[in-house]
């Protein structure tokens, strides 16, 4: 993380050397930009936590757990089809998830599908590229977001 941080650093420097004016230009609008998401994410942020806190820990691990089996692995890519988390938040809620004692596998297969597969943006989807389009693509992915969870499994 420091070396991200220094990098960020050491680019902002080169940036503002080469044009001052773009350079706090750019720090603006991504000040606003991270002001506009901002609730969304403590919002999701404080759900996550609250569904953690309330949900024992044993449930979690029985349903999604190394020992859930097949039925884990489709529980996590239903819920991952179906969520509409930014990717800021899911990766953090996987590592939570781990904690806890859920298999890579099934953490796979919901960050994967959770990316991947657009349920409840597939109206929007078969407007802008048609109903076969927009249906072939989420089911492949869904299907894929499975495979690449398996996949990892087998590699850790």
């Amino acid at each position: 993380m420091q070396i991200l941080i220094i990098a960020a650093i050491i680019c902002l420097a080169l940036s503002f050397f080469a044009d001052r004016g773009k350079t706090i230009a750019g720090i603006k609008r991504g000040g606003v930009m991270l002001l506009r998401i901002l609730p969304a994410l403590l919002l999701v942020v404080f759900l996550v936590s609250i569904f953690i806190y309330l949900v024992p820990e044993k449930v979690i691990t029985g349903y999604l757990g190394s020992n859930s089996g097949a039925m884990g692995i489709v529980a996590a890519a239903l819920i991952g089809s179906v969520s509409l988390i930014p990717g800021f938040v899911a990766f953090p809620l996987a590592g939570i998830l781990i904690s806890k004692g859920v298999s890579y596998t099934v953490v796979a297969v919901f960050i994967t599908s959770l990316m991947m597969v657009g349920t409840l943006t597939l109206p929007l989807e078969i407007k802008y590229f048609g109903r076969k389009a927009a249906i072939m693509r989420n089911v492949l992915s869904f299907f894929g977001a499975i495979i690449i969870g398996l996949l990892m499994g087998v590699f850790f």
